[in-house]
């Protein structure tokens, strides 16, 4: 017997969910880079003083035949630092992104819906690396009937203050060189940018069970037809 097809408002919830789940492992991935970044902390370890010397091979000339004495505990500790920052930036970087096409996404599922369109998957721009997601629109309105209305609200401006806050540091940041009270404008600025990835992430997960109050009268609509044509079989 042939599997039937699920109806196009699951593949939809399933596609939204898809970009929850992808923005969920980028955070968890984030979070772990940040903890290791933090266990090789010069100020919280305690470095072995041992020192080695490293001697140049018999092909080398001039200074290069210099013995070199290494710390090899602090080189770690310093390497390891670095190559943990780079991964923490790197994953912030993804992390943001595709917690900002996970709420752009629940917003598009949403908008799409009540206007009476039945997509079977969200719709998202594609970088011209033609592999990197792109966040569209994240608004939605005519929700003042869903339960979690003012909860959703609440996260779009978190989410919109965060952005505003990204956008005017990267404004005043072009203006170089920047005087002393705009430099400290921009420190405050990126801090508050800084919350950008977890309020989408929020909000997608807001516009996620928003997506639901906006199914369920294609739901009900399915249901109809599927009772209908079972009265006629």
């Amino acid at each position: 017997m042939t599997a039937m097809a699920q109806p196009w408002f699951e593949d939809l919830a399933d596609s939204v969910r898809a970009l929850g789940e992808a923005a969920r492992e980028y955070q968890l991935a984030h979070a772990a880079a940040l903890s290791l970044q933090a266990g090789v902390e010069i100020d919280r370890r305690r470095l072995h003083d041992g020192k080695v010397a490293g001697q140049p091979g018999p092909n080398a000339t001039g200074w290069h035949r210099t013995p070199v004495t290494r710390e090899p505990h602090a080189h770690a500790v310093f390497t390891l630092g670095d190559t943990y920052g780079a991964l923490v930036s790197r994953l912030h970087q993804l992390y943001e992104n595709a917690a900002l096409c996970f709420a752009a996404g629940g917003a598009w599922a949403i908008r799409t819906v009540q206007a009476g369109h039945n997509p079977n998957g969200v719709i998202l721009a594609l970088a011209d690396d033609r592999r990197t997601l792109l966040p569209g629109a994240f608004r939605v309105e005519g929700l003042e009937r869903y339960a979690g209305a003012r909860q959703l609200a609440t996260a779009y401006d978190r989410l919109a203050t965060c952005l505003d806050a990204a956008g005017y540091a990267a404004d005043l940041d072009s203006k170089q060189p920047l005087l002393d009270h705009e430099a400290g404008l921009v420190h405050d600025a990126l801090s508050v940018a800084a919350g950008t990835a977890d309020s989408a992430y929020t909000y997608g997960l807001h516009t996620e069970r928003a997506l639901q109050f906006a199914l369920l009268e294609p739901r009900r609509q399915f249901m109809h037809r599927k009772a209908q044509a079972a009265q006629e079989t």
